[in-house]
């Protein structure tokens, strides 16, 4: 991850993703005041996130709210899997650190 492949960069946050054969695995840096729906929403014109994840939280907390409402919150040490259909946004002031194996391939591209 020293090396990224590539590196998707919006507000308040970026990835930095590895290619390993078809696998897409990615970090993440969301500082405080990040949220899907404000920073990531309008590049992927959804009306939420459709991207499956199944990461590890390294540092910082992140509140998840599923589109039937229900809500998670992960900080570090956690393992999530989320699914598709959810927001999410970064819950106090330190940035979230996280390793997603799943969701990163099309995250915030920008076609």
């Amino acid at each position: 991850m020293d090396n990224p492949d590539e590196i998707r960069s919006f507000d308040k946050g970026k990835i930095e993703i590895a290619n390993i054969g078809d696998m897409f695995i990615g970090r993440a840096t969301l500082e405080p005041g990040w949220s899907w729906e404000k920073c990531v929403k309008p590049i992927a014109k959804t009306k939420s996130c459709e991207a499956p994840h199944t990461g590890y939280m390294v540092s910082g907390r992140i509140k998840v709210v599923m589109d039937d409402g229900t809500e998670e919150e992960f900080g570090p040490g956690d393992v999530a899997i989320i699914p598709p259909g959810h927001n999410a946004w970064v819950v106090g002031d330190e940035p979230v650190g996280n390793i997603d194996f799943t969701g990163y391939k099309d995250y915030a591209k920008r076609n």
